[in-house]
């Protein structure tokens, strides 16, 4: 019976890291490929290094503490590590079926926090202080993208060049293929640090596997995903990222990364996929306040008047305005391309936006909630 649970658990846990290789490796390296700076066979390879280095090094304290900080690792037997692995399967597959990238992270803490609440052994602080950061981490990159949008984005755009490259590259267009490389596997690793714990930490907490090997399983099922279906995922993410541009793509690429990398070497399973969404949401937002300054926004609140229109031609909100009206040269804006016009609220849609943001919220819920009753009210468990 004990060979079966194991066997089960591994199993288990390879289906987890092939999936996080197939959907991560597109988000890292999508732009990469997208531009043809790389290949879709040299992305995966770069996929599988940095994503086992970031599960090696920083990404152990994640596994820590979901193996044994929330609550005791002599909860975890086999039985209750493959439950929880089943838990975190679900919630991939049912991101698949509903087109929603639910967190892994969030969905695999909530198991785990379902199984010390049955048995009594949660530790609320350590839950209490990720839960937080889970609130916070999220507002960061909101605001830190939306700065960056408002103030920086045009000027970073004028200055870099992604494009394909031709017969011959110049230095603007070198420099610009090797930082999106570079970004690439700066995403890789921030991937790897996050969400290697949530293949393998329950089988790190029950002493099936050594920290190590868990690791070394975890990165190579992320390894066999990049290398197999993240095709499919390479070329969507490559040919048009929320239709983002390159220069967006990226920017949203190092703010989520760095935030979970810091949050990963503290030993907090946070969701890149939800920062990363808060990145996009910021950085659309401050691009769309670049029509109005401070002091009309200031004016306005005060007055209770609508900011007045800048004179000129220029057409509410649109693209042109956004992207035209200050800087020299062509700077797409965040949005649609394709579109002639886009209004400030087709920078993001709030309504998507909401949501995903409430599934979010719903996923780890249920998972804990579910969790919890498996525990509770099933003996062999």
């Amino acid at each position: 019976m004990v060979e079966v649970l194991l066997v089960v658990g591994l199993a288990v846990a390879v289906f987890v890291g092939f999936n996080i290789g197939g959907s991560s490796t597109g988000v890292a390296f999508g732009p990469a490929v997208g531009s043809k700076s790389i290949s879709k066979i040299s992305a995966a390879a770069l996929m599988t290094g940095f994503a086992l280095l970031g599960g090696a090094t920083v990404g152990t304290e994640v596994v820590e503490t979901m193996g044994g900080e929330i609550v005791p690792s002599d909860q975890f037997t086999l039985a209750a590590s493959v439950t929880v692995l089943f838990f975190v399967g679900a919630a991939l597959l049912i991101s698949n079926l509903f087109g929603v990238p639910a967190s892994t992270s969030m969905t695999a803490v909530g198991a785990i926090a379902g199984l010390g609440a049955a048995s009594g052994t949660i530790r609320w602080s350590v839950m209490g202080q990720i839960v937080s950061w889970w609130l916070v981490a999220p507002i960061i990159a909101f605001w830190v993208c939306a700065m960056i949008g408002r103030y920086l984005y045009p000027h970073l755009e004028a200055r870099f060049t992604f494009e394909s490259p031709g017969d011959e590259r110049t230095r603007k267009e070198l420099v610009g293929q090797v930082l999106v490389v570079a970004i690439g596997c700066y995403m890789a690793f921030s991937a790897g640090a996050s969400n290697v714990a949530n293949a393998v930490a329950p089988l790190v907490g029950a002493g099936a596997v050594g920290l190590y090997p868990g690791v070394a399983l975890a990165g190579g099922a992320i390894g066999l995903g990049a290398f197999t279906i993240a095709r499919r995922t390479l070329d969507t993410v490559g040919t048009g990222l929320t239709d983002l541009p390159i220069m967006a793509a990226l920017i949203v690429e190092v703010i989520s990364a760095t935030i979970i990398s810091l949050l990963s070497w503290g030993g907090i399973p946070a969701s890149l996929a939800v920062s990363a969404t808060m990145c996009i949401v910021g950085l659309g937002w401050g691009r769309a306040t670049r029509t109005t300054t401070i002091s009309q926004a200031a004016s306005a609140a005060v007055t209770g008047e609508a900011t007045p229109e800048p004179d000129g031609d220029r057409e509410a909100l649109s693209v042109d305005a956004l992207v035209h009206s200050e800087q020299p040269g062509d700077v797409p804006g965040i949005g649609e391309e394709d579109r002639a016009e886009l209004t400030a609220g087709d920078l993001f849609d709030p309504a998507a936006t909401g949501r995903v943001v409430t599934l979010w919220v719903l996923t780890p819920t249920f998972s804990a909630l579910a969790s919890f009753l498996v525990f509770e009210f099933v003996p062999i468990v």
